[in-house]
Protein backbone atom coordinates (compact mmCIF):
# COMPACT_ATOMS: atom_id res chain seq x y z
CA UNK A 1 0.00 0.00 0.00
CA UNK A 2 1.54 3.26 -0.92
CA UNK A 3 1.03 6.44 0.90
CA UNK A 4 -1.53 8.76 -0.76
CA UNK A 5 -1.25 12.90 -1.69
CA UNK A 6 -1.97 13.76 1.50
CA UNK A 7 0.48 11.80 3.46
CA UNK A 8 3.31 13.04 1.29
CA UNK A 9 2.34 17.13 1.92
CA UNK A 10 2.62 16.53 5.24
CA UNK A 11 6.30 15.30 4.91
CA UNK A 12 8.86 17.91 6.17
CA UNK A 13 10.64 19.29 3.23
CA UNK A 14 13.96 20.38 4.51
CA UNK A 15 15.76 22.61 7.41
CA UNK A 16 13.79 25.57 6.39
CA UNK A 17 10.16 23.47 7.02
CA UNK A 18 11.64 21.78 10.18
CA UNK A 19 13.23 25.08 11.87
CA UNK A 20 9.64 26.61 10.99
CA UNK A 21 7.63 23.77 12.54
CA UNK A 22 9.94 23.74 15.92
CA UNK A 23 9.45 27.45 16.04
CA UNK A 24 5.86 27.17 16.14
CA UNK A 25 5.68 24.73 18.68
CA UNK A 26 7.49 26.54 21.07
CA UNK A 27 5.57 29.70 20.77
CA UNK A 28 2.00 27.55 20.83
CA UNK A 29 3.94 25.60 24.48
CA UNK A 30 5.18 28.54 25.99
CA UNK A 31 2.85 31.49 24.46
CA UNK A 32 5.96 33.36 23.37
CA UNK A 33 6.52 35.87 20.05
CA UNK A 34 8.28 34.11 16.89
CA UNK A 35 10.35 37.15 17.23
CA UNK A 36 12.08 36.06 20.74
CA UNK A 37 13.03 32.93 19.27
CA UNK A 38 16.51 32.18 18.34
CA UNK A 39 18.05 29.31 16.14
CA UNK A 40 20.40 28.12 18.03
CA UNK A 41 21.50 24.32 15.57
CA UNK A 42 19.40 22.28 13.38
CA UNK A 43 20.59 18.35 12.62
CA UNK A 44 19.02 15.62 10.49
CA UNK A 45 19.31 12.34 11.84
CA UNK A 46 19.91 9.86 8.64
CA UNK A 47 19.26 6.60 9.98
CA UNK A 48 16.35 7.78 11.73
CA UNK A 49 14.55 10.26 9.46
CA UNK A 50 14.42 12.45 12.46
CA UNK A 51 15.02 16.38 12.66
CA UNK A 52 16.55 18.32 15.65
CA UNK A 53 16.45 21.81 15.90
CA UNK A 54 17.80 23.91 18.78
CA UNK A 55 16.12 26.86 20.55
CA UNK A 56 16.45 30.09 22.47
CA UNK A 57 14.67 32.25 24.04
CA UNK A 58 14.46 34.87 26.58
CA UNK A 59 17.32 32.31 29.23
CA UNK A 60 15.50 29.17 28.22
CA UNK A 61 16.47 26.76 25.63
CA UNK A 62 15.13 23.57 24.42
CA UNK A 63 16.32 21.07 21.95
CA UNK A 64 12.70 19.78 19.32
CA UNK A 65 12.74 16.68 17.82
CA UNK A 66 10.48 16.30 14.75
CA UNK A 67 9.74 13.09 12.74
CA UNK A 68 10.14 14.17 8.61
CA UNK A 69 7.86 11.75 7.42
CA UNK A 70 4.83 12.30 9.72
CA UNK A 71 5.76 16.36 10.09
CA UNK A 72 5.05 16.44 13.26
CA UNK A 73 6.97 17.47 16.85
CA UNK A 74 7.75 13.92 18.78
CA UNK A 75 9.44 15.85 21.65
CA UNK A 76 10.33 18.73 23.37
CA UNK A 77 13.10 19.01 25.76
CA UNK A 78 14.12 22.03 27.25
CA UNK A 79 17.67 22.35 28.63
Amino acid sequence: MSPGIGLMKRRLGGKRDAISLAISGIAKKYDIKIENIQTLETKYHDDAGDWYVALGWDDKKAIIKMDSVQGTITEIKEI
